[in-house]
């Protein structure tokens, strides 16, 4: 128990002294809380500084280059060291901070910002001083974050005190480039841009301008840069650099952009021999660039080059009182020529032309732009040619061979454009303003024309009702002829039917007549033999009757058999006698008679049948 009140009051003493210590600074204690820096300057004691150094790096008098970290710190008696606490330094989210050294090694004339050395984003004070760091403004900037800095030798500029440094709030804000936009860069620092150049050189690997030092160790220049940012958010010292932001380049559909580049790696023509009217480079190198940018957007530094837009659509120009949209034509007019016969009068022409893709970048090479093509190229082949062709003609030639004019027009501009990569797709003459007095003749003659066309057509339509009536003619007549010529097909057809039946009664008849000759020549053959047979049985009996009665007594036989047989009559049925005489009866008795013979026979006087009347 002795102990353990021997011991409390032991402690009680001991804390006693302490507090009567502390509070007296016999123990030189300094406490640095956790959101403070804790800054020491020494007042007795040590070397002075050299002249011009402000911290002190080797215990001399005045402000040390170590500083108190949170805790507690003893030895600091307030007679030897004041400390200074100071809050920590923070940088918001989407700011930065500048910082300025007040003591350093001496910058080099050419310079106005101290280069970058290792010190722990600037927290360590005595590497900043032992590693070269330069006084003044520095490359180095501080991004979001909180830092234990020592403003002693550091003054760190954040966005709430900008405007006691000479700077807009807004510069310390970090630098976003918009989408569709490209940040065009300025620096302040580094070596002067080489002469004849307009840009400083693209120097790689420097984190777009964030790692300043390694931009100015590998030759950065001072000035307009090649490099552009593309949109996001950098950490850019704005005492560094200098961001301007433009809308990316945007080649339209329909067109390409030929890039024109004023900076880049030396000129190396890569045309060709066969190209003599300019020259071409790869992309990256200074002049005309032989691969033309196509529709779409590009983040090009129009700084340091030039894009020409050429249309890769056909291109109306109008050498009248009209204009296209592209306005390559505005300074055309109709073309004033003057005819064989001395009249002047106005054309109006329009020509059509393309320009290839890939030839376009060799047009920009020859001419410069599109408005030098149509202003130097086409208006001088396009006016000379009608002007010229004009001369060789009258007006009212020239009027009435107007398509023979356009096709030798369109011919000759075609040649003479394929010489400049330029394609002539057509040429067109408008309209054509001759003299009133030549009008008031061509219309008097086109009258003619007409009319002789119409009395043309009137012959033809005549001639054509004409052809009708013919026709119409033809085809009323037309059944009648080929009943006709049916009728001729029968005749032909019954003639040859009688024909072909006259030969075949000839054959028949001559057939038959050969048959009758046959049969009467076989009958009388028959006949023959049977008179023969007759006569000779006659014959023979004719002989035994002679021989049996004789010849006389025979014959007198046969002359009553055959009297007999044949009635005939001995006495006449009707006498006829010579004279008026009881005797006998004249002529006309007898022919009375044989009248009654014959009707009373029943036969016709002339040699037909009488009928026989009751």
């Amino acid at each position: 128990m002795d102990i353990f009140i021997g011991t409390l009051l032991l402690g009680l003493v001991v804390g006693l002294v302490l507090i009567i210590l502390l509070s007296t600074g016999a123990l030189g204690l300094v406490v640095i809380s956790e959101q403070q820096v804790g800054i020491v300057v020494r007042k007795l004691g040590g070397r002075p500084l050299k002249p011009g150094q402000l911290i002190a790096l080797d215990g001399e008098a005045g402000y040390q280059a170590d500083t108190l970290a949170p805790g507690w710190h003893f030895w600091y008696w307030p007679v030897l060291f004041q400390v200074l606490k100071v809050p920590m330094i923070q940088v918001p989210q989407g700011e930065i901070a500048l910082v300025v050294a007040n003591d350093g090694a001496p910058m080099a004339p050419e310079r106005i910002l101290g280069r970058v050395v290792e010190s722990d984003n600037f927290q360590d004070a005595r590497k900043f001083l032992r590693n070269g760091g330069e006084k003044g403004r520095q490359l180095g900037i501080l991004t979001a974050g909180t830092y234990r800095i020592n403003t002693a030798l550091f003054t760190v500029i954040t966005r709430a005190g900008a405007e006691r440094h000479g700077l807009l709030p807004q510069q310390l804000h970090v630098s976003r480039i918009e989408p569709d936009k490209v940040g065009i860069v300025t620096t302040l620092d580094g070596r002067p841009i080489d002469e004849g150049e307009i840009a400083g050189p693209i120097v790689p690997d420097h984190d777009n301008f964030q790692n300043t030092q390694h931009f100015l160790d590998h030759g950065g220049r001072r000035g307009l840069q090649e490099q552009v940012l593309l949109s996001g958010a950098w950490n850019l010292n704005p005492w560094f650099v200098q961001v301007e932001q433009t809308p990316m380049t945007e080649i339209p559909i329909g067109y390409v952009g030929v890039v024109i580049s004023f900076v880049g790696k030396p000129h190396e023509d890569v045309s060709g021999l066969e190209f003599k009217h300019g020259d071409l480079v790869n992309q990256g190198h200074k002049g005309v660039w032989v691969k033309p940018l196509y529709p779409g957007k590009h983040p090009l530094n129009l700084r340091i080059m030039k894009v020409e837009l050429v249309p890769t659509t056909n291109i109306v120009l109008n050498w009248a009182n009209r204009t296209e949209t592209h306005n390559y034509d505005s300074r055309l007019s109709s073309i004033t020529v003057r005819s064989k016969d001395g009249f002047s009068f106005n054309l109006d022409v329009s020509q059509i032309i393309h320009v290839a893709a890939l030839d376009a970048p060799k047009v920009i090479s020859r001419v410069g732009s599109m408005q030098n093509l149509v202003d130097h190229v086409l208006q001088p082949i396009v006016g000379n040619y009608f002007r010229n062709s004009a001369q060789e003609f009258t007006v009212l030639d020239f009027l009435s061979a107007r398509s023979t004019r356009q096709h030798d027009a369109a011919e000759h501009i075609r040649t003479a454009l394929s010489a400049y990569d330029v394609q002539a797709i057509d040429t067109l003459i408008g309209d054509i303003n001759p003299p009133a007095e030549l009008m008031v003749t061509l219309t008097d003659r086109k009258i003619a024309e007409e009319q002789k066309k119409t009395y043309v057509l009137q012959q033809e339509a005549q001639t054509q009702r004409q052809q009708l009536v013919r026709e119409t003619a033809k085809a009323d007549i037309q059944k009648e002829v080929v009943q006709a010529e049916q009728s001729v097909n029968i005749s032909e057809l019954q003639s040859n039917a009688t024909i072909k039946r006259a030969q075949g009664e000839s054959e028949s008849i001559k057939l038959r007549a050969q048959g009758e000759g046959e049969s009467i020549r076989l009958k009388a053959q028959g006949e023959a033999e049977g008179v023969r047979a007759i006569g000779a049985a006659r014959a023979a009996a004719y002989q035994a009757g002679v021989a049996a009665l004789g010849a006389n007594g025979y014959t007198a036989i046969q002359l009553m058999q055959i009297i007999g047989d044949q009635r005939v009559r001995i006495i006449p049925e009707i006498l006829v006698g010579q004279g008026n005489g009881a005797s006998g009866a004249g002529i006309t008795d007898a022919l009375v008679g044989v009248l009654l013979r014959d009707q009373l026979a029943g036969k016709n006087p002339e040699g037909g049948n009488l009928t026989k009347v009751d």
